[in-house]
C-alpha cells in the first residue's frame, strides 16, 4: 500500500509504502491496546481515589464507637444527678427526723411521760422472723416514689406533734394559773366560805374566803401562777398578799405575819408568799385565803379540791 503526501501549491511530492502488517499492527494498536491502556488505567486512578471496604468499615466503627461513648457519657450524667437528688432528698429526711426528735423530747417532758417508753435517743424496737427467700431490690422509680411518700408522712406527722405540742403547753398554763390547791403545806381548815357566826361581833355574817389555821411563820405558798396585785397591809386582812392569775381569777392571802413578795412580782404556782401570822382582825395564826372571780368572791372548796 502507497501513500502519496503532496505539498502546498502543487509542490513536491512524496510516496510513502505501508506494508500490510504495518496497517495491521496499527489498527490494533488503535482499536484494541490503547482503549484497553485508557480503562485499566481509569479503574486504577479511581481504585487509588476511593476508599477500601476496610477504611469504611473502620470508620463505620468509629462512628458507633463515638455514638455509645456519649449514650455512656448521657447514662453517667444522669445517675449522677439522679444520686445528687437523692442525697439531698435524703439530708432534707435527717433534717426532719432530727426535729421530730427533739419534738418528741420536748412533748415527753411537757406530758410529763416516761423516759424510758419514749426514748428518741434509740432506733424503735422492731423484728419479726426472716423470709425463706431473698427480699427483692425496690426498683429505682419505687426507691423514689417510696422517699417521697417518707417525707409527706413525716411534714404530716410534725404538723400533727406542733398541734399536740400547743395544746399541751396550753394545757399546762393554764393547769399552771387555774387556781388550785391549799395555800399552806402543813395545817388544817379552821373555817368554811359562807354565812357563819363572826368570831368578834358575834352575829350571823357571809365569810368571803376559807381559814387556814397553823403553826406561826409556816409557809404560805400560792395557788396558781400569776403577778402579785397587792403587797402590803389592808384593812381587815392585816397584811395582804393578792394575786391575779388572768382569765379573771384573783386570790388573796390575808394575815400574813411577813410578806416576801412584791408588786409586779411574777409568781409561781407553789412558790412562798409570805409567813403565816396574825395581823389585822384575827384570832390566831391562820391565812385567809380568798377566790374572786370576775370581780366577784366565790367558794374556795372546789378550787382545793380540783388539786386532788
Amino acid at each position: 500500500m502507497n501513500i502519496i503526501f503532496v505539498g502546498k501549491r502543487g509542490g513536491r511530492t512524496r510516496t510513502v509504502t505501508v506494508t500490510r502488517f504495518a496497517v495491521t499492527l496499527a489498527s490494533v494498536l488503535a482499536f484494541v491496546i490503547v482503549p484497553s491502556l485508557l480503562m485499566f488505567g481509569g479503574y486504577w486512578v479511581a481504585q487509588k481515589a476511593a476508599p477500601s471496604q476496610d477504611e469504611l468499615l473502620m470508620s463505620a466503627w468509629q462512628q458507633e464507637m463515638l455514638a455509645q461513648r456519649e449514650e455512656i457519657a448521657d447514662v453517667q450524667r444522669g445517675a449522677r444527678e439522679n444520686m445528687d437528688a437523692l442525697a439531698l432528698r435524703l439530708g432534707e429526711l435527717q433534717a426532719k427526723v432530727i426535729r421530730l426528735d427533739a419534738l418528741g423530747e420536748r412533748l415527753t417532758e411537757v406530758a410529763d411521760l416516761d423516759k424510758g417508753e419514749f426514748d428518741f435517743s434509740s432506733k424503735p424496737a422492731v423484728g419479726g422472723p426472716e423470709l425463706a427467700s431473698a427480699p427483692e431490690a425496690i426498683p429505682l422509680p419505687d426507691f423514689v416514689q417510696s422517699l417521697e411518700s417518707l417525707s409527706r408522712q413525716l411534714d404530716d406527722r410534725a404538723e400533727q406533734l406542733g398541734l399536740l405540742e400547743t395544746m399541751l403547753m396550753s394545757r399546762n398554763l393554764q393547769d399552771a394559773v387555774f387556781p388550785a390547791g391549799r395555800p399552806i403545806k402543813r395545817g388544817w381548815i379552821s373555817s368554811y366560805y359562807g354565812m357563819r357566826t363572826d368570831p368578834f361581833s358575834g352575829r350571823r355574817e357571809h365569810h368571803k374566803g376559807m381559814d387556814f389555821a397553823g403553826k406561826a411563820g409556816s409557809e404560805v405558798i400560792t395557788v396558781g401562777a400569776g403577778v402579785v396585785t397587792w403587797a402590803g397591809s389592808r384593812y381587815g386582812y392585816g397584811n395582804l398578799v393578792e394575786v391575779n392569775h388572768g382569765n379573771g381569777y384573783v386570790t388573796r392571802y390575808g394575815h400574813n405575819e411577813k410578806i416576801l413578795v412584791g408588786i409586779g412580782d411574777a409568781v409561781k404556782k407553789g412558790q412562798t408568799l409570805a409567813k403565816m401570822g396574825s395581823t389585822g382582825r384575827s384570832t390566831g395564826p391562820h391565812v385567809h385565803f380568798e377566790v374572786h372571780y370576775k370581780g366577784k368572791t366565790v367558794d374556795p372548796k372546789k378550787y382545793i379540791l380540783a388539786s386532788r
